[in-house]
């Protein structure tokens, strides 16, 4: 029997807008998160909080302020989707392009209007857009204001910019997700939330005191979404890949469950409305305090998502022998011990397409709701031919059996799937490196780690391989 995806499944490609949009100063825009976070070996202490810059300077080069300049390409980089077949697009709007400052009484007439000409385009070729309203992304003026999302005044302008863009783009816009990758904030807390641990704090307590700000949020969002635009679904995001035990020895593989827990907590609360009992046993053990407010448990419980969206790159590992958990490397900001049976890409994330089949199973059973992939994909270092071409054999031979994994799971398993929005269809800057010579793309931007190049748009092999995927709902692979 030819396998493949059902009509109506929305294949396409997924950026933010940090990482893409660029315009950094233009059309009213405030300064944001990632605005801040410059290129280099400064890089990632930024993320880790240990060195926090909260504006700009003239020594560090910073990415992101004109990224792949979206901004002023969006026309035809819409049009190379639509080539392509797009059906939806994951983006991700910019806080401070609607909010400047973030505790504005109105939004920016400007950015709003930026949007509406992206979306309008979109619709133009029939791709739905798939927004993400917070991907690493706050007003900088709210984290010298509150400290982020350390204060429960985060809510309420978040939820003031929530209701901006649902009236706005109701009828436009009818796939949203809340925050991206929301468990990633135990790992990168600066760069997820604009967390900053203050020297002598509990960073525990702190980090668990924006994650449930965070999360009150997300159910506000969710609510408020239902009553503006009644047909419109809601999602939540996590950074996805299933955690497998390094061997079969009983402490490997509760470990491994206990980390997979971990990597779950947020999401459980999402799509179920209440905090898990093992999060609450492990909060009570750590002597952390939740601040719990009349009618929060109220609101978690009313702001359930409507599908679970998630990002897979690879699988991880773990276990409870020492000696293997102190050669544990990084992989997409997880500490992971290195599967003997995988192989690893250049940057060291361990290729596992049946992993995200694995992945798909776990989530379904555990809630019951529909998914959607909006993030899977290859960095690799292209190189131009003479000719002009990108001859990437190995993103196609990536792509290829991540998919079959992807299709083996709805058509054999049965597991209910929107979408997959493969990450990034044009090179975008890397939210980890800041480089843009590790490359996800199908479309070359002609862009280097300094920020030289033309910005020229170029599709490479992967492109028309990818067209005739979606062409066929993934029967031709």
């Amino acid at each position: 029997m030819e396998k493949r995806m059902p009509k109506g499944f929305l294949w396409g490609g997924a950026t933010a807008a940090n990482q893409f949009e660029g315009g950094w100063q233009e059309g009213g825009k405030g300064l944001g998160l990632i605005d801040v976070v410059p290129y280099g070996p400064d890089r990632m202490p930024v993320a880790r909080g240990e060195k926090v810059m909260l504006s700009c300077d003239e020594e560090h080069y910073y990415p992101g302020h004109e990224a792949v300049d979206f901004y002023h390409h969006y026309k035809e980089d819409i049009a190379l989707l639509a080539e392509m077949g797009f059906k939806c697009f994951r983006m991700s709007i910019s806080w401070t392009r609607i909010f400047p400052n973030g505790d504005e009484a109105e939004p920016n007439e400007e950015g709003l209007a930026f949007y509406d000409r992206v979306f309008d385009e979109c619709l133009k070729y029939g791709i739905e857009p798939l927004v993400t309203l917070c991907h690493f992304d706050l007003p900088i003026h709210l984290l010298h204001q509150f400290g982020g999302w350390r204060d429960r005044k985060m809510i309420d302008c978040f939820l003031t910019y929530c209701r901006a863009v649902f009236e706005r783009y109701k009828g436009k816009v009818k796939y949203w997700i809340t925050f991206n990758e929301i468990n990633m904030l135990n790992h990168l807390p600066f760069t997820s939330c604009g967390l900053i641990v203050k020297e002598g704090e509990n960073e525990k307590q702190v980090k668990y005191l924006c994650a449930h700000h965070e999360l009150l949020a997300s159910a506000g969002a969710v609510k408020l979404a239902h009553e503006i635009m009644p047909e419109a679904m809601v999602g939540c995001m996590l950074a996805g890949g299933s955690f497998y035990p390094y061997c079969c020895a009983p402490t490997d593989v509760w470990q491994a469950k206990q980390t997979e827990r971990g990597n779950y907590f947020f999401i459980d609360v999402q799509s179920r409305g209440a905090y898990p009992n093992y999060a609450l046993k492990w909060l009570e053990r750590d002597g952390i305090v939740i601040d719990w407010q009349p009618g929060d448990r109220e609101l978690l419980a009313e702001g359930t998502v409507d599908f679970i969206s998630f990002s897979y790159y690879c699988s991880r590992c773990d276990s409870a022998d020492p000696e293997v958990t102190s050669k544990r490397m990084a992989a997409n900001a997880f500490r992971t011990v290195r599967n003997p049976y995988l192989e690893a890409s250049e940057w060291g994330w361990q290729i596992d397409p049946l992993g995200l089949r694995v992945t798909m199973n776990d989530l379904y059973d555990r809630y019951q709701k529909p998914l959607f992939i909006v993030e899977n994909g290859l960095g690799a270092k292209d190189e131009l031919t003479p000719e002009g071409t990108i001859e990437d054999d190995y993103r196609i031979a990536y792509m290829r059996e991540h998919i079959r994994a992807m299709i083996d799971a709805v058509v054999e398993d049965g597991v209910p799937l929107m979408g997959y929005t493969m990450w990034g269809p044009l090179d975008l800057v890397s939210a980890s490196t800041g480089e843009m010579s590790k490359r996800y793309g199908v479309i070359y931007v002609d862009r280097d780690d300094q920020g030289q190049g033309s910005l020229k748009r170029i599709p490479k092999k992967s492109f028309y391989w990818y067209k005739r995927v979606i062409a066929t709902d993934g029967a031709e692979l």
